[in-house]
C-alpha cells in the first residue's frame, strides 16, 4: 500500500477541521484514510494547495486498503490475495508535462564561453596548392603574352659593331640601367653606384620586419607601401630624365624642343 506523506496528512487534517468548523458540524478526529477523503472533498483552501495527482493516489490507496479488508472479512481468500498484490504493486506516475506538452526538464544552464575549445582552428588560410600556384602561374602566363605581342610590334635590332674611333654622342644604358646612369652625373660613382641602391634595397628588405601588421588593405600598411612608392618613383623618375631628357654630352635637353635622343 502506498503510504500517504506526513505534511500530506497534516494538511488534509487542517482541511478537514477547517471545512467542520464552517459547516457546524461537532464531528471530530482524524486518521489517515479520513484525511485522504478530507483533502478530496473539502474546502477550497486545501484543494488549491494539494496537487491533484496526490489526491488521486490518496483516493486510490483508500479504495484499496476498504476493498482488502472487506474481502478478508468475507472469507475469500483469492480476492483477498488479488488485492493485497494490488495494494503492494507500485501506483502509476502521474505524467508530469510541461508548457505545449514537453516532458523535458532543464537541468542546468551553463554560462556562454564556460566551454573552451581547446584545438586551434586555422583563420584566413589556403592551401598552396591549388589557390597559390593557380593565380602565380596565371600572371606568369599573361606576363609571357604580354612580351611576346610586345616583341612582335616593337623592333629590337642589334647596332652595328663598337667603333672606338666612332663613340656614339650621347651614349645611353639599357632603360633598365639609365637610373644608376643618372645617379653617376650627380654623385661619386661610390655613392652612385653602391651607396644609394644599397640602401633603398636595404630599406625595402626591413620593411616587413618594422611594419608586421598581416592586414592586406594599403590603409592598414601605410609604412610599407609608403617605402616601397618612394622608391620606385624616386627610379621612374631618373631612368625618365635619363631616356628622355638628355641629349649630346649628356646634357639635359627638352625633349619637345631637342627631339628625343633614345632608342627602344
Amino acid at each position: 500500500m502506498t503510504e500517504i506523506p506526513e505534511h500530506l496528512r497534516k494538511r488534509a487534517a487542517e482541511a478537514r477541521k477547517k471545512a467542520e468548523g464552517s459547516s457546524g458540524d461537532a464531528g471530530g478526529g482524524g486518521g489517515d484514510a479520513g484525511g485522504g477523503e478530507a483533502a478530496a472533498g473539502g474546502g477550497s483552501g486545501a484543494a488549491s494547495k494539494i496537487p491533484e495527482h496526490l489526491l488521486q493516489r490518496s483516493k486510490s490507496a483508500r479504495q484499496r486498503e476498504a476493498d482488502a479488508v472487506e474481502a478478508t472479512e468475507g472469507g475469500a481468500v483469492a480476492p483477498a490475495a488479488a488485492a493485497v498484490a494490488t495494494a503492494t504493486a507500485p501506483a502509476p506516475m502521474a505524467t508530469m508535462t510541461g508548457p505545449a506538452g514537453h516532458t523535458q526538464r532543464l537541468l542546468t544552464v551553463v554560462k556562454s564561453g564556460s566551454i573552451q575549445d581547446i584545438k586551434a582552428q586555422p583563420l584566413d588560410k589556403v592551401h598552396t596548392w591549388p589557390h597559390l600556384l593557380v593565380v602565380e602561374f596565371g600572371a606568369a602566363l599573361l606576363i609571357t603574352a604580354f612580351l611576346t605581342f610586345f616583341s612582335i610590334f616593337v623592333n629590337a635590332p642589334l647596332l652595328r659593331l663598337a667603333d672606338v674611333n666612332a663613340t656614339p654622342n650621347p651614349s645611353k644604358a639599357p632603360w633598365y640601367f639609365m637610373g644608376l646612369q643618372e645617379l653617376l652625373t650627380m654623385f661619386h660613382p661610390m655613392v652612385a653606384g653602391v651607396t644609394i641602391p644599397g640602401i633603398g634595397l636595404f630599406a625595402l628588405m626591413l620593411a616587413p620586419y618594422i611594419d608586421k601588421n598581416p592586414s592586406n588593405r594599403p590603409e592598414d600598411r601605410k609604412f610599407a607601401v609608403s617605402v616601397f612608392t618612394i622608391f620606385m618613383m624616386f627610379w621612374a623618375v631618373l631612368v625618365i630624365i635619363g631616356s628622355f631628357f638628355r641629349g649630346p654630352g649628356f646634357n639635359f635637353v627638352f625633349p619637345w624642343v631637342e627631339g628625343i635622343f633614345f632608342d627602344l
